[in-house]
């Protein structure tokens, strides 16, 4: 979600200009635009479709949030404002709204509504969701501890954060799994977990870009509120990337 929670308006629009200049049609590209309300998502998520977006990720309200109803409709009024596909952004930790797999199956009535991003990280809601939509609508996992095993339950792909450290692990796994080559996938997942599993259990946004600057791609820390990584964590984190040659 690029801290989008600490950032200006301003910022995030500029943010999507520049990753669309820099993208330039070589690969998808989708853009975080959620909002707590409706007309501010609308905006962002016109800003985005105008800046070439080809799909949008998108919370429901977060805070002190509608009930199905109006989470429905807030989905819906943005899917009719803009013509690209909207992957639902599934959350409930962050934003106190669980979009299960019943509720997801309605909001899959909506045309532009084609993907969900679950980030349970419940391999067995994973599953639920690929028995229940996963025919129609592209079931992603959002969860860094489950990936490979998401990825062997039959999700088409993982939208994950620990890909910023670990691009290249992260590439060859989805590869070794699609490709059959499970012993080598489960192997390179093993190596892959430590990390994986410390981003899970410690504040997510400067675990990884903790570990993203240790791998030598500098994005510097997070937008404060949020602080560094202690001294003791640094360490930690260091020792769960090592088997992976950071």
């Amino acid at each position: 979600t690029g801290e989008f929670a600490y950032l200006r308006p301003d910022e995030r629009r500029r943010i999507a200009e520049i990753a669309s200049k820099h993208i330039n049609g070589r690969a998808g590209f989708m853009v975080q635009t959620s909002a707590i309300n409706t007309a501010d998502a609308i905006e962002f998520s016109k800003h985005a479709e105008g800046f070439g977006a080809d799909c949008l990720l998108i919370l429901p309200p977060y805070f002190e949030g509608p009930n199905s109803d109006g989470v429905y409709y807030h989905y819906e009024k943005i899917a009719k404002a803009i013509k690209i596909p909207i992957m639902v952004y599934n959350i409930p930790a962050s934003s106190n709204i669980d979009i299960k797999p019943t509720f997801f199956k309605r909001l899959m009535e909506i045309d532009n509504i084609q993907y969900i991003k679950d980030s349970t990280g419940d391999l067995v809601r994973i599953q639920e969701l690929l028995a229940v939509c996963g025919d129609k609508a592209g079931i992603f996992n959002g969860g860094d501890p489950i990936a490979f095993f998401s990825l062997l339950a039959g999700c088409p792909g993982c939208v994950w954060g620990a890909t910023n450290a670990m691009p290249k692990e992260s590439v060859e796994l989805y590869n070794l799994v699609v490709s059959g080559k499970l012993v080598e996938a489960r192997d390179l997942w093993k190596r892959m977990f430590p990390s994986n599993f410390f981003f899970w259990t410690h504040v997510y946004n400067a675990a990884v870009k903790a570990a993203t600057n240790l791998s030598g791609r500098k994005v510097g820390p997070c937008r404060k509120p949020v602080q560094p990584l202690t001294s003791s964590e640094m360490a930690e984190l260091k020792k769960a990337l090592k088997p992976l040659g950071i």
